[in-house]
């Protein structure tokens, strides 16, 4: 593996992030006390931290290092592009040739006619565009009563005002409230939230709820739907089978806009280019960003279907965007990316080779005394931990205790697997090999192991 680069001694590394650094969705005198963890290199689905510790990489950075790390073609691309033109804007009637080029490459792939994309800076804001999309689209449309967007409780958008307010994770709408015309529905959460009901009844019943709240706040109100093909921050959620295509009528049947977020699921994640081809989903508006680029930079976008695209046209000026909308060196990285995706059959070798040696592995965890449920589409997978599989039920006290117990024996066995409460989940480079995945799969079961004898030995477990 590689050697690591020089560098100051960890804990004075440590020292100066505590003093100057504040972290994203942490505790700052939590991690101040405990230090945070320095990664210095990454090569394909493994990093470096600053120990030497030899990691495996099962969340693909923050769920986007599709490709895996160290790609030195996309290096390559940005420094041609930043030696040409590092940077200029898309307004003012004005473009320039990566962009251009990423929009086209985009529409190529993406399904049905979304034809059109609006660039953002990442996820959280090209669903802050999104926001403004579907209510300038009513405005034209000579309904501008029509701005209420229906969410998830527990969906995740970003945590900008606007992403953070259409997704549904109480803590965000805590710190800083929601903007106005945003409501949530019930997550499609059967292991969690199914009590005796039958799974497909289930998913018809959490999409039924979009009717009845359509109804509720009456039709000619509402703009939108959106909707994580499978939610991820949420704990690597999959719908029942009958969830989709059920919210897909319902839209259908109003006359609403559907947006599929597909930050996360986009770009090969799911088996398929897109999530939405993934759930027969067909959306309006597709938000992207992540995978975009394999995280190499930092872009999104929402692409827009020719309807929404002619009718924003006909509205005249937009009065939105960014500084960064369509960056020269961004699009240039992202394109390289998608060539890389492509021609090197990547999605393929996520369906045809990665996903079912995983899925054989992963589902295997069922068996184990602490998992309750295994559940796996594509390369995204997540297990719920259960003091009694047979009721399904929850560990007493704060929830994500033992997640986070069993996640510090993840990070002790060299395994980055992240906890959402007391789901474990991952969402590893598309590019990981049958090899890595045995290893991958030992240090997740050594940890399992690991976490199961710590709360034996606490009384926190009997069996």
């Amino acid at each position: 593996m590689n050697m690591i680069t020089n560098h100051l001694p960890t804990a004075e590394l440590q020292a100066l992030d505590a003093a100057h650094h504040m972290h994203p969705f942490t505790d700052a005198n939590g991690l101040a006390t405990k230090g945070a963890r320095i990664i210095t290199r990454g090569k394909g689905v493994w990093l470096t931290d600053s120990e030497g510790n030899q990691i495996i990489d099962g969340m693909a950075g923050l769920w986007c290092v599709n490709i895996g790390y160290g790609r030195k073609e996309l290096a390559e691309v940005a420094a041609r592009q930043m030696e040409e033109l590092a940077y200029y804007n898309t307004f003012f009637q004005t473009t320039h040739v990566p962009a251009i080029a990423l929009a086209a490459k985009i529409a190529e792939l993406a399904p049905g006619d979304l034809n059109h994309v609006f660039f953002a800076g990442s996820g959280s804001e090209a669903n802050d565009t999104n926001i403004r999309l579907v209510r300038r689209y009513w405005d034209v449309k000579g309904q501008p009563e029509r701005r209420i967007i229906i969410g998830r409780k527990n969906g995740y958008h970003g945590s900008t005002m606007g992403g953070g307010s259409l997704g549904g994770m109480a803590p965000i709408h805590a710190h800083g409230g929601m903007i106005d015309g945003i409501v949530h529905i019930d997550q499609p959460y059967w292991w969690g939230d199914g009590g005796d009901m039958d799974e497909d009844a289930f998913g018809l019943e959490r999409a039924q709820q979009l009717e009845a709240k359509i109804l509720e706040l009456g039709a000619d109100k509402v703009a939108a739907f959106i909707g994580e093909p499978v939610q991820g921050a949420g704990g690597v959620i999959i719908p029942p089978a009958t969830y989709w295509p059920e919210i897909q009528r319902i839209c259908d049947k109003y006359g609403i806009l559907l947006i599929a977020d597909e930050v996360i699921t986009g770009f090969g994640r799911t088996g398929n280019w897109f999530g939405s081809e993934t759930f027969g989903i067909k959306p309006h508006i597709m938000t992207i960003a992540k995978g975009l680029s394999s995280g190499y930079q930092p872009i999104g976008g929402s692409i827009v279907c020719d309807e929404v695209a002619a009718t924003i046209a006909e509205g005249g000026e937009f009065f939105h965007g960014y500084t960064y909308s369509g960056h020269p060196v961004a699009a240039a990285v992202a394109l390289e990316n998608l060539r890389i995706l492509q021609e090197e059959h990547v999605v393929d070798h996520v369906r045809d080779v990665a996903h079912p040696y995983l899925k054989q592995r992963w589902d295997a965890l069922a068996d184990h005394p602490l998992v309750g449920e295994a559940k796996l589409v594509g390369l995204m997978g997540s297990i719920a931990l259960t003091p009694d599989k047979a009721k399904r039920a929850k560990f007493p006290g704060e929830q994500g205790t033992v997640g986070f117990r069993c996640r510090e024996r993840c990070f002790a066995n060299n395994l980055i697997m992240r906890h959402v409460g007391d789901r474990m989940i991952i969402a590893p480079p598309l590019v990981i090999t049958p090899d890595e995945i045995d290893i991958l799969m030992d240090r997740a079961k050594t940890s399992l192991d690991e976490c199961y004898a710590g709360l034996k030995a606490d009384g926190l477990v009997t069996a």
